[in-house]
């Protein structure tokens, strides 16, 4: 996996950190421990279940640099541009596809079968802005009904991924692919409000 991947993951999760503390009333401090869980909360889980030690950002810490210097970046640009009410759900689908297949790729080079591996690219992925939801007293994305194909989107593009991998030659081109299909079916989910079955009981006749 190129650094660049989750370079650019924690960056633009630590982003969508700042865009969600939008009228939440907090200051800069509060805003930098808000992008730090949500870019590395994922990952941490993922190396936690995985059993590596050192974590990740331990063992490089520019991950953490790179976090807040993308909130505070975001921070102040936002005091003077007011950003678009989509941004966040578009950089949180960039976030997802980054995450997703760096997290599945990972859990794979560890050696877990093809379906722990794709779980974990799943935790990777909405873990983080899990925990963004709950410290910003939220309900979580990933559980909203009318946030549309969240956790879907990356099951899905890290099913494809480890499809690649398993029935074709080895190629640098299999992540991409798989990164691209979380970001399109996601950002296609939320253009024409594509989303999974209700579940829904019977109600009971009268009488």
């Amino acid at each position: 996996m190129p650094p660049w991947i989750e370079y650019s993951a924690v960056a633009v999760c630590a982003i969508t950190a700042v865009l969600a503390a939008e009228g939440k009333e907090m200051d800069l401090f509060g805003v930098m421990v808000l992008a730090l869980v949500t870019a590395v909360g994922g990952g941490t889980i993922r190396d936690l279940c995985l059993g590596v030690r050192p974590l990740f950002w331990i063992e490089q810490p520019m991950y953490l640099w790179t976090a807040l210097i993308a909130a505070v970046a975001t921070f102040v640009l936002v005091r003077f541009v007011h950003p678009p009410h989509r941004l966040l759900a578009v950089a949180d689908a960039f976030g997802l596809a980054l995450f997703g297949i760096a997290g599945t790729e990972k859990a794979l080079v560890f050696g877990t079968p093809a379906i722990v591996a794709i779980l974990l690219g799943i935790v990777t992925g909405v873990a983080g802005g899990i925990l963004r939801d709950v410290l910003r007293n939220e309900v979580p994305w990933v559980f909203k009904s009318e946030v549309n194909l969240y956790a879907t989107a990356v099951f899905a593009g890290a099913l494809v991924f480890v499809l690649l991998r398993q029935f074709l030659p080895p190629s640098e081109s299999h992540r991409y692919i798989g990164m691209a299909f979380i970001l399109v079916l996601r950002l296609a989910a939320m253009r024409w409000k594509l989303k999974l079955p209700m579940f829904q009981t019977r109600a009971k006749s009268s009488g």
